[in-house]
């Protein structure tokens, strides 16, 4: 059986999926290729030639990835910041966006000992296990109330050592987690937040579950309930971040300055200039009369 130039794959891997329309055709056709040899991508080079079995795996892989199924799952994980879930039909797919929101979240609480931390629409558990993973220290709870989200939520908070509390539970109930109530240092969240008619790739329409990706006409259903949530869980100076749709720069902001019991709003961009999340502070306690 005579081995095959592994760079020749590659680049027909790339030729499939440019013509496929795939965004990011040389980085997927390298990711795939490494994920098939077992290496990290930045070793490919260290493999120039491989069994015609290989070659083979990562045609169908590409073939797959060309129907515009997303590139994690072909690959069965995600991965966001220090953690990697498994990730399927039935969940959102984190988005590497989510890494700011993340790294916000971290240096909120760096100076706080054994934070307590809520992240409300959890879908993978995948934020609020980077943030035990990142935080040991940490008490960390995660909301869902989609049923196929919390199976996969589940069998991931349980790979990573059930580190997170899991509740299946809405953020729109009114009574959410009220034994938290005031006691919460850091609410993180990334919500539904995509207006309903906006047009989306197809790894989006036909892979993401359209529950956990749109959010109504404006895209802030599911954003207004987040804020009167976390407002009463945050303790004063608590620390909350939301992730929004690009349009939402000046409307999240917005929404948190009309919550008399927040401050510090500010709006965050990510990589490409775009606004991405918004945060705020709970305001301390009232000078003594």
């Amino acid at each position: 059986m005579s081995r095959q130039p592994l760079r020749l794959a590659i680049a027909e891997a790339e030729r499939m999926l440019t013509a496929a329309g795939v965004a990011s055709p040389r980085v997927d056709a390298e990711i795939l290729a490494a994920h098939v040899v077992g290496v990290e991508r930045g070793k490919l080079m260290m493999h120039p030639l491989v069994d015609p079995p290989v070659v083979e795996a990562l045609r169908r892989l590409v073939v797959r990835r060309a129907t515009r199924e997303p590139l994690q799952h072909l690959l069965g994980t995600a991965v966001l910041g220090p953690v990697a879930v498994a990730v399927g039909p039935g969940v959102f797919t984190p988005r590497p966006e989510t890494e700011l929101l993340l790294e916000w979240g971290l240096r909120a609480i760096a100076d706080v000992a054994s934070p307590l931390v809520v992240d409300l629409c959890t879908g993978t558990g995948a934020l609020a296990l980077a943030v035990a993973a990142s935080r040991p220290d940490a008490q960390v709870h995660a909301v869902e109330a989609d049923p196929g989200a919390l199976t996969w939520a589940r069998h991931n908070i349980a790979a990573h050592g059930d580190t997170v509390v899991l509740h299946a539970a809405d953020v729109r109930w009114s009574d959410l987690l009220v034994e938290l109530e005031s006691h919460v240092d850091l609410v993180l969240c990334n919500p539904p937040y995509v207006p309903d008619a906006t047009a989306l790739p197809p790894e989006v329409t036909e892979w993401d579950p359209p529950g956990a990706v749109f959010g109504g006409p404006d895209g802030l259903e599911v954003i207004r309930a987040v804020i009167g949530t976390s407002a009463g869980l945050l303790r004063y100076g608590g620390h909350l971040a939301i992730e929004h749709d690009d349009t939402h720069g000046e409307s999240v902001p917005a929404l948190l300055r009309r919550r008399r019991v927040l401050t510090d709003v500010e709006e965050h961009h990510d990589l490409t200039g775009r606004p991405r999340f918004a945060t705020a502070r709970r305001v301390g306690p009232p000078p003594p009369s």
